[in-house]
């Protein structure tokens, strides 16, 4: 069982065992596409390389609109797409879904938009393995949502989200997994314990997620979409392929050319990808591996904002934040500007020079 720190609150609703058992046959609710509607929607697609690189403005309001089910790449405080999360709090976005293996400061940043202006973004819904931030502290603003009723959680294990999203990404509407059964995690979520007709033992189904759009920050993308990934994958390629559209930002683009050198190196490959956008530091205060580290500053300050609202319910410090940070900047480059001058050669130089390959 995992530790109550990982999400705050455990589980969907407090829905006892008989609850789980009797509610078992009632029919299955995707929070988001179903895997049907998402596979016919990249069925239909069309599959030849164009240029795809965009703005983030431009692609966040093709794509991200209300009610959708957002996929949030990276993992915890590593890779995070925090310019595109900037970009969609500015452009606005309500009734959302947010469905992740692990994430911190996405999750935080909509989740303090939502308090400060419900009309303008809201979360629903969140589909989730882990919302917190590790070593830094657990998430304030997950346990005010879901202390006041806020959202709805469904909570899964680290390895249950990427299995779910792995099932997606395969074009299979749900995957066995082994790590749910006999635990708390069977009355927390809406997988199903199954009878396997082979072996004939139980086995967890854990139901595939489809994102209507996946958000993931890579290392290196041509301008077609091909994606690069150094160090660990966090769970993005699944995320970028289960989705029906998926925009990347990226450290840097590099030409067609380098990217067939070394073939090997592409995690997300064009046809999953809908839009490109060139943005370095596009994580901070997130690391990238090869390039930057965590701005562990930035972090605790921002958390400890939230922790400040969360105890004392006075708003003014989140929003001079967001006035600050993301409402008076009109592009993420913007709020990078609002670093000290030597900050972001200090987040690269913490990072150590690891070993990647650049052609």
């Amino acid at each position: 069982m995992k530790d109550d720190a990982c999400s705050g609150i455990r589980g969907i609703t407090s829905l006892s065992r008989d609850e789980i058992n009797k509610n078992a046959d009632t029919e299955f609710e995707f929070w988001g596409p179903t895997p049907g509607e998402a596979r016919a929607k990249a069925v239909a697609k069309k599959k030849g390389m164009r240029d795809k690189r965009t703005t983030l403005k431009e692609a966040v309001a093709r794509y991200v609109k209300d009610g959708i089910n957002l996929g949030i790449g990276g993992f915890v405080n590593t890779r995070v797409p925090v310019a595109i999360i900037h970009e969609i709090i500015r452009h606005g976005a309500r009734g959302l879904t947010l469905s992740f293996q692990s994430n911190s400061i996405c999750c935080e940043l909509l989740a303090g938009a939502m308090i400060l202006n419900p009309d303008h973004v809201s979360i629903r819904r969140i589909e989730l393995a882990w919302y917190g931030y590790e070593v830094i502290g657990i998430a304030p603003l997950l346990r005010y949502l879901t202390v006041n009723g806020m959202v709805e959680l469904d909570d899964y294990t680290n390895y249950g989200m990427s299995a779910r999203f792995k099932a997606g990404a395969m074009g299979i509407p749900f995957m066995p997994t082994r790590d749910h059964g006999g635990t708390d995690m069977e009355l927390v979520n809406r997988g199903k314990m199954v009878e396997c007709p082979f072996t004939k033992e139980n086995i967890y189904l854990v139901p595939a997620c489809h994102p209507d759009v996946g958000i993931v920050h890579v290392s290196e993308s041509d301008m077609y979409g091909n994606s690069r990934i150094f160090g660990a994958l966090c769970t993005c390629p699944e995320i970028a392929q289960a989705a029906v559209n998926t925009i990347v930002t990226a450290e840097q683009i590099i030409s067609n050319d380098m990217i067939r050198n070394h073939p090997n190196l592409t995690e997300i490959p064009y046809p999953a990808v809908d839009a490109v956008v060139e943005q370095p530091y596009g994580s901070t205060p997130g690391a990238s591996y090869g390039y930057y580290w965590f701005d562990m500053p930035g972090f605790l300050e921002f958390r400890s904002i939230c922790e400040e609202f969360r105890v004392t319910g006075n708003k003014d410090k989140l929003r001079q934040y967001y006035d600050t940070y993301i409402y008076g900047c009109e592009t993420f480059d913007d709020f990078l500007k609002q670093m000290p001058e030597d900050k972001l050669r200090q987040l690269d130089e913490l990072d150590g020079d690891q070993p990647i390959i650049f052609d």
